[in-house]
């Protein structure tokens, strides 16, 4: 049993992780094709969004680490 909540631990926020990341960069890559001469401030933005996605990633890996230590 605790072996499947390290599973879905580790793989929801995986997955949600890798599909918030997809939208920003897509949101991104769209407001500089839409207003390329802010691409400098979009791209502050963006790589602060993709930090703030991983860090719930590395959250999920992290209570997957500590119910694994349950066993």
């Amino acid at each position: 049993m605790t072996a499947l909540a390290v599973a879905i631990a580790i793989a929801l926020p995986a997955l949600g992780a890798a599909l918030a990341q997809g939208q920003i960069v897509s949101a991104t890559i769209d407001a500089a094709w839409r207003q390329p001469e802010a691409l400098g401030d979009a791209r502050g933005v963006m790589i602060l969004g993709l930090a703030f996605t991983e860090a719930l990633a590395i959250y999920g890996l992290l209570i997957a680490f500590l119910l694994y230590g349950k066993v």
